[in-house]
């Protein structure tokens, strides 16, 4: 049976050692490890900031990166627009990691911190064609005002006085008499 020194030590030590400080030193090597390939990653130009510039750049050429250069097919009201940021306020609050005091603060503070971040994130969203919540309830309520007026009917007294509010101002502007300033003149 032949033996390996360097491996058999390394094994009699490794069971020697206290599990947690293996473990420990198991996680150290992970992690240098993984330094190492994000620092050659880097180095090489692959890495997460070369490809963020690159999409900046991508996004700057083709106009996306620019919010202002949209062009705006239909103009939604303001008030419209504030209650889709609202809600996109609620839905990236939502979404924000509760542990994370390190970054917000602790209490009450954090919680205001975090809630103005959510707010901008929504204003920020909605400020272009957001998700289409303004543009669904603007055309919602724009056809509703639709059906409101194809609604609408008259009958025979109403067209008759339409009529005689025409014939009258016809009368005036043109300065023709009436039927009554007539019979005056006569009688």
């Amino acid at each position: 049976m032949a033996i390996s020194p360097p491996s058999d030590l390394v094994l009699d030590v490794v069971k020697a050692a206290d599990p947690m400080e293996v473990q420990a030193a198991q996680e150290k090597l992970k992690a240098n490890r993984a330094a190492f390939a994000a620092t050659s990653l880097a180095e090489n130009g692959k890495g997460f900031s070369n490809t963020v510039d690159v999409l900046d750049r991508v996004g700057q050429k083709s106009g996306l990166a620019n919010i202002q250069n949209r062009t705006k097919t239909e103009e939604v009201p303001e008030s419209y627009r504030k209650f889709e940021a609202m809600v996109l306020q609620n839905f990236v609050k939502s979404m924000l990691p509760n542990e994370s005091e390190d970054v917000y603060g602790k209490g009450a503070t954090g919680d205001i911190w975090k809630g103005m971040m959510a707010e901008q994130l929504g204003n920020v969203m909605a400020k272009g064609d957001g998700i289409g919540i303004a543009k669904q309830m603007y055309s919602e309520q724009l056809r509703r005002q639709e059906g409101k007026i194809v609604n609408a009917s008259t009958d025979d007294d109403d067209r008759n006085t339409a009529l005689s509010m025409i014939d009258d101002f016809q009368r005036k502007t043109f300065g023709t008499p009436t039927a009554d300033a007539k019979a005056d003149r006569t009688g």
